[in-house]
């Protein structure tokens, strides 16, 4: 498992592919993912040490900062990010289910990480900007008062940004929205 991972997100697919480049270029990173996002953004996302992660993402930012809609750092990601980015978390069952809601990609990725570090919950889903208009979504599950938490602290570190959206936790979701986003 890699110690940091670091995304950026442009406004436009040509700053975001020259940042990318710039990323890799910098330092010592791999690239795992680098597309672009409705409503034609771009996105890169890269792991590596944790000084390397932030060398390249502070050069990105450099590249063109006014196309730059957000990005982050993060040392130590909780390692359930991967496969809710990836879709194959493995869920047994859904007692409580948490959402949230971003206006754009890479907070949904901090808020997921802070929601995951607050309290016991699995991360089942991160939906990063496709098929959304740029907006990205969480979905977590755990005990009704875990998913609270961990709700409230992830809607805490994306709304100092001004990207937080919608929120809800529902208690004990009916069969058919189990099976829906299961």
């Amino acid at each position: 498992m890699h110690r940091a991972i670091g995304m950026i997100e442009f406004k436009t697919v040509s700053a975001g592919i020259t940042a990318a480049d710039r990323m890799v270029k910098t330092a010592q990173v791999e690239l795992l993912e680098a597309q672009t996002v409705c409503p034609g953004k771009y996105i890169a996302l890269i792991a590596g040490d944790l000084s390397a992660v932030n060398s390249a993402v502070e050069a990105a930012e450099a590249v063109r900062p006014e196309e730059l809609i957000d990005s982050f750092v993060l040392g130590n990601p909780d390692e359930s990010i991967f496969p809710a980015i990836y879709g194959s978390t493995q869920i047994d069952g859904v007692d409580a289910l948490g959402v949230l809601e971003t206006y754009d990609a890479a907070s949904i990725i901090v808020a997921a990480d802070v929601a995951a570090k607050t309290a016991i919950v699995k991360l089942i889903e991160l939906r990063i900007a496709k098929g959304m208009c740029g907006k990205s979504y969480l979905l977590i599950t755990g005990e009704v008062s875990a998913c609270e938490a961990a709700i409230a602290k992830a809607k805490a570190s994306v709304g100092d940004k001004g990207m937080f959206l919608d929120s809800s936790v529902i208690a004990h979701p009916d069969e058919q929205i189990r099976r829906a986003i299961l």
